[in-house]
């Protein structure tokens, strides 16, 4: 049961609608030693995988990996979206471990003004968001090819007009351009920017993970849209830079998700109480239900299989009885048991599935005795990783040899 993982390129990937334990299930891939790096592979500062180190150290990464607190590098892939500021105040919360950290530099540059024009979004409707402006930095280099990227804090004279064409587009952001070009450029001096061929040669060089960010519930095509992130938030991106990949879901065994949005099991009176989540001003609640099979099947499909599972929290069913999982849904009085996927990029599709989960409401239920086995069965996923608690050593793992 105690078995190691079997050494290979894996990809951890969330299936629900984040906050399922990413950052812990990449710890204790990486607590034998033999991980050579974890790439981060979508979304940007908005991430928060917490990791609880045996000795009781604790941080939530959001730039860097979570594997940094036991000296593995990080690898920001070109699908990062990189904020400076808040990665340099990470940095300095980790000890600034900068010699770990490799940005390529083709990644897009999150800005004080792509956060403010996010935070004037929300303030005008509710979408629901990390505030960080992750998906205002996506949309303004979607209708501006020359957005700014990782490479350009190396280039001053380029740096300073790429900025400069944010500021004029977006607006306001209260701190004036001058020292947002000194704080890139200083970046710049500070975090090694590679080049595309980086990559390939990091997972020459030994197994490596990759790192999700949120969930594929979440996804910007394959979610309940319009409450979805600016991001691909399935094995997409990871296929694009690795051709073989062991593909690990990770699941709790209850669903939950922050802020807006269809959540057909939420169950505001289960007593499952969150040490490191809560309501935030631009996230809104954190929201807990039963887990939700019928979405995570979902999740299964539309992000092309899994290989394997980590189900996460599986300590919560002995302190919360009333903990059922959900098969199937009740909606405008047929039972689905499936969520039928779309043609991928049809958002209208998805937004009609939005409209229909709204109005669903939770069908068959039962109480499992094997959770973790209950939970493969019905995902049609095996078990890789079974998880009691945040530290490495609540883990329990099955060979997929």
């Amino acid at each position: 049961m105690n078995e190691p993982w079997s050494g290979e390129h894996c990809a951890v990937v969330d299936l629900g609608y984040g906050d399922a334990g990413k950052g812990t299930v990449v710890d204790a891939l990486c607590a034998d030693g033999t991980v050579r790096a974890v790439l981060r592979f979508n979304g940007g500062a908005q991430a928060a995988h917490n990791v609880v180190l045996p000795d009781g150290r604790h941080h939530t990464f959001a730039q860097f990996g979570s594997g940094t607190l036991r000296g593995v590098p990080t690898h920001l892939t070109r699908f990062v979206v990189v904020d400076p500021v808040a990665l340099s105040a990470e940095a300095a919360a980790l000890g600034n471990p900068f010699p770990l950290l490799t940005v390529d530099g083709d990644a897009l540059l999150t800005t004080p003004w792509h956060r403010a024009a996010n935070h004037r979004r929300e303030r005008r409707e509710r979408h629901g968001s990390c505030g960080m402006g992750v998906g205002e930095t996506t949309a303004y280099a979607l209708s501006h090819p020359d957005a700014p990227r990782a490479r350009d804090v190396l280039t001053r004279p380029v740096l300073h007009r790429k900025l400069a064409a944010v500021a004029a587009d977006l607006g306001p952001c209260g701190v004036p351009l001058d020292d947002v070009v000194d704080t890139f450029a200083a970046f710049g001096q500070t975090v090694r920017i590679v080049d595309a061929s980086y990559t390939d040669r990091v997972l020459s060089e030994g197994p490596c993970i990759f790192e999700g960010a949120q969930g594929v519930l979440l996804d910007e095509w394959r979610g309940w849209h319009p409450h979805t992130t600016w991001s691909t938030t399935t094995f997409g991106n990871v296929s694009a830079l690795c051709p073989s990949v062991m593909k690990l879901g990770v699941v709790r065994t209850y669903t939950t998700r922050h802020g807006a949005g269809p959540f057909v099991t939420e169950e505001p009176g289960l007593d499952l109480p969150e040490a490191h989540n809560g309501s935030g001003e631009w996230q809104g609640a954190f929201r807990v239900g039963h887990f939700d099979a019928v979405a995570h099947r979902y999740a299964v499909e539309v992000a092309g299989g899994v290989d394997g599972l980590a189900v996460t929290h599986l300590d919560a069913p002995g302190r919360c009885p009333e903990l059922k999982v959900c098969t199937s849904y009740e909606v405008d009085g047929e039972n689905w048991e499936r969520i039928v996927p779309g043609p991928w990029r049809d958002l209208d599709y998805q937004q009609r599935t939005t409209a229909a989960l709204l109005r669903a409401r939770m069908g068959s239920m039962r109480r499992p005795g094997d959770w973790a086995g209950e939970i493969g069965g019905l995902l049609g996923a095996p078990v890789m990783m079974e998880s009691f608690g945040p530290r490495s050593s609540d883990k329990r793992f099955r060979s997929l040899r």
